[in-house]
């Protein structure tokens, strides 16, 4: 914005704020007095037409005929006569309703709709005299009122609000031509004086302009004024003589800067392909705690191909490792999309985490729909197999959840950014249950807990893992169930619970029945087997389920 428009706009708000003050203090106090007069005038009309219907109602009664209908319905007459002399222009109306809105008296025919009816009747029954705004027929109307007890009217002497305030709205018109006049005046003239003020800066602001667009800093700024203009001028052109002699260094270290900036990309391109790019950005923001690890607590996820030695004989090592990028590019998408990491491939496995170095608060869950959805990938990669006459890749997915020592280890020279810990092992040996358990993702008790709300998870077994002194509950999950599997879930667990409590005969009949509803149910045909196994030779009174397990 233009250092003259800044003043017309500073000025300007200054002038429209006066005039408007004025304006509107002189159309407001003319509004006010022919309000007044006009207020007067109805509450004259008024007081002369309830003085008239007092002195008439007073003769009847004191020449004893307000019981009279005929005399009494004389009196309405003559006070509906005098109302009607009290009218002077084709806007007043004079009525009078009953205690139900309806019109017993008028000066001239009124149509009442049943909303103002019952507007009028409200007034009546509040007995609201002195000055009303109210609809009648259709018109806004502005009137003063009284009530006349003796004939149970309620009395309005009116006007429309567009004939009462005619005389203002007028004013009112003729103080907007005035102030509009006044703001195209005081704008012409803000224009011509700002334009004189700012002149010199203008041609001062070309020549700068010219100087950066050419950078020709040889040029000087034009001094017109000994004034504060003046003195900007003749600074502005020592700064250039700094400037001349700045700008080769400059110049310098820009390039220095482009040529840094360049590398850094060139390194972050490189090293993303290895490292997460939080890792990376955190490393350039503070090298000295590359090597600083922390305690966190994340999700770990491991997978592996079952039985892959065998299946690599099938295949030449070109392929092999074609084959093998195929199955991984689903797998690492999907981990990524859900906010893990991979961590680290080690031949045909994988190991991820989630929940570092930056914690979303859903990281169990976020595994698990991440085992999920790599288990239906790796399905569509097998169906690319078999359409290639290639062995499928049957893949086992294990989950953990605990606390790890999580960032950058290793030493100056070599470094991985990767978790260590015994939740890690323990992952690990999960993944190595579900080639004997025949499921496709087992996960530990902790990640259970955390998602048993969200995903649909079945007891497996109580395991002692090689290397682990204590058994732990294991468990499976599923995307969706189908109703049969369900009916079909729901028995095994109460099979199982009865399984754990000993009564082993009628754990087997609940197995019996997971079988009815899922017939391949691996699971249940294992627990039948111990069940029998157990019937037949009860196990020893110390005996607590835990299945221990001797190799990994």
């Amino acid at each position: 914005m233009s250092i003259r428009l800044k003043i017309i706009f500073v000025v300007l708000p200054l002038l429209i704020v006066t005039i408007l003050l004025v304006g509107i203090t002189s159309a407001f106090s003319a509004r006010s007095g022919i309000t007044r007069v006009a207020i007067e005038a109805l509450g004259f009309k008024a007081q002369e037409l309830q003085q008239y219907a007092n002195n008439q109602w007073d003769l009847l009664v004191s020449n004893d005929l307000a019981g009279n209908e005929d005399y009494l319905a004389v009196t309405r007459r003559a006070v509906e006569s005098y109302a009607m002399t009290l009218v002077r222009g084709g806007s007043e109306l004079i009525f009078a309703v009953d205690a139900d809105g309806s019109p017993v008296m008028t000066t001239a025919a009124v149509d009442l709709t049943p909303e103002e009816t019952a507007s009028l009747a409200a007034l009546a029954s509040q007995s609201s005299e002195g000055w009303q705004r109210l609809t009648v027929g259709g018109d806004e109307r502005v009137g003063q009122a009284f009530v006349f007890g003796p004939f149970g009217w309620y009395v309005v002497v009116s006007d429309t609000e567009e004939n009462f305030y005619a005389e203002v709205d007028e004013i009112n018109v003729r103080t907007y031509y005035i102030l509009g006049g006044a703001l195209i005046v005081a704008v012409v003239m803000l224009l011509l004086f700002a334009g004189i003020l700012t002149g010199p800066l203008s041609r001062m602001v070309r020549t700068m302009l010219q100087i950066t667009q050419t950078n020709d800093l040889s040029q000087r700024v034009a001094v017109e004024y000994r004034d504060e203009i003046g003195a900007m001028a003749r600074t502005f052109n020592r700064m250039l003589v700094k400037l001349q002699s700045a700008d080769r260094q400059i110049r310098s270290f820009a390039l220095s800067a482009v040529v840094a900036q360049r590398n850094e990309r060139k390194i972050r391109n490189i090293f993303q392909k290895y490292v997460p790019a939080d890792v990376i950005s955190g490393i350039f923001d503070n090298p000295e705690s590359a090597l600083v690890g922390r305690d966190e607590t994340l999700a770990i996820l491991f997978t592996d191909i079952r039985n892959f030695t065998t299946l690599s004989e099938g295949f030449n090592p070109y392929d092999l490792v074609s084959y093998l990028n195929r199955y991984f590019e689903p797998l690492v998408d999907i981990i990524m999309n859900h906010g893990g990491i991979v961590d680290k491939y080690v031949g045909d496995a994988l190991m991820a985490f989630f929940g570092a170095p930056n914690k979303h608060g859903d990281e169990e869950v976020q595994a698990v729909l991440s085992a999920l959805e790599m288990q239906k990938a790796i399905a569509e990669v097998n169906e690319a197999h078999i359409d290639e006459g290639r062995p499928v890749f049957k893949t086992g997915i294990g989950v953990n959840y605990g606390q790890v020592i999580v960032g950058n280890i290793g030493s100056q020279k070599k470094m991985d950014y990767t978790i260590i810990g015994d939740p890690v092992n323990y992952g690990s040996r999960l993944e190595g249950l579900t080639k004997q358990y025949h499921q496709d993702i087992i996960v530990s008790k902790s990640i259970f807990r955390k998602i048993k709300t969200q995903v649909p998870a079945r007891f497996l077994d109580f395991v002692q893992p090689k290397g682990k002194t204590t058994g732990q509950s294991i468990y499976t999950v599923a995307k969706d169930l189908t109703e049969s599997e369900k009916q079909g879930w729901k028995a095994y667990h109460e099979g199982i619970r009865f399984f754990f409590s000993r009564r082993f005969d009628r754990a087997r009949g609940y197995f019996k029945q997971t079988l009815d509803h899922i017939p391949s149910d691996w699971l249940a045909r294992e627990y039948i087997d111990r069940c029998n196994r157990y019937v037949a030779a009860p196990p020893p009174p110390d005996w607590n389920g835990v299945n221990i397990m001797t190799s990994k």
